[in-house]
């Protein structure tokens, strides 16, 4: 197969899984390659994400490693076999890697949810709001890089999968840009709110019990639990976090946000009361 320059976060997710299963069972990669009847180059960069691999040569290897759980072993074939070139290929070359790596995760999701403690997420901006929070990056964009990043970032939010967010009173109030903008990114939230994939929770300032819940997160349900991801925005671009026991502190992290914050309908009726104040 053909060496990859540059594999996709969800290639490399598959590598990585390929790799977890080797270390479970206690081979080597030689080993691991002598068992498949390749070299162990051939090994090292299916792990490395560089190399695709077959479905034959991936549920042989499976085998060799004693994994028994065929709806995992069936989701690594589909991560293995999935050709797609998704919309976001349109925009490789003229935007960093992780906002492609971003929508394909997106794509292929079975769910969102999403705490936000500054900002309103993405998925929900207007291009107004948009516009001023790439506007406001460092070093400076030009205007064509703004302009790609939220025409980018408008065709993601063309997504109908389950997305639960909890929104801080905080990123309701912060004015990213003008007053024009925060109360035309309100009535868009109470707007979206109505959806029926869309549950939106806010958590005012004065409810209690927030410190210890207190993690800005993007949570992405895979096609099993084992399979989701974590998305954390970093200086340079997002960050995928997979490891079992970090995917459990985020889920643990979720429920206490949401738990401290008011029900949906209440938290229509908050949104609703600050557009007035503005």
């Amino acid at each position: 197969m053909t060496t990859r320059r540059e594999p996709t976060a969800r290639q490399m997710r598959l590598a990585v899984e390929l790799r977890r299963l080797r270390d479970a069972a206690g081979l080597t990669a030689r080993e691991a390659a002598t068992l498949l009847g390749v070299s162990n180059v051939q090994i090292s960069q299916i792990e490395a994400g560089l190399t695709g691999v077959s479905e034959q040569r991936l549920r042989r290897l499976t085998s060799h490693y004693a994994c028994t759980d065929e709806e995992f072993i069936d989701a690594l074939v589909a991560m293995a076999t999935d050709r797609t070139r998704g919309w976001w290929e349109e925009y490789r070359g003229l935007l960093p890697t992780p906002f492609l790596d971003l929508s394909e995760l997106e794509h292929h999701a079975r769910f969102q949810r999403h705490a936000a403690i500054l900002y309103v997420p993405g998925l929900l901006q207007t291009e107004d709001y948009a516009r001023a929070v790439f506007s406001s990056r460092l070093p400076e964009l030009t205007n064509e890089e703004v302009e790609l990043r939220i025409r980018h970032r408008m065709t993601r939010q063309e997504i109908s999968i389950p997305y639960e967010v909890v929104l801080h009173e905080a990123a309701l109030r912060i004015r990213v840009g003008d007053r024009a903008t925060s109360k035309a990114q309100l009535a868009q939230l109470l707007s979206l709110s109505e959806a029926d994939h869309i549950t939106l929770r806010v958590v005012p300032f004065d409810l209690d019990g927030f410190a210890r819940a207190s993690s800005t997160m993007t949570y992405v349900g895979g096609p099993l639990p084992k399979l989701d991801t974590v998305v954390r925005d970093a200086p340079h671009g997002s960050v995928f976090i997979d490891s079992e026991a970090q995917l459990n502190t985020y889920r643990t992290s979720f429920r206490r946000v949401k738990a401290a914050s008011l029900e949906p309908e209440q938290s229509r009726e908050f949104i609703h009361k600050l557009t007035k104040e503005l």
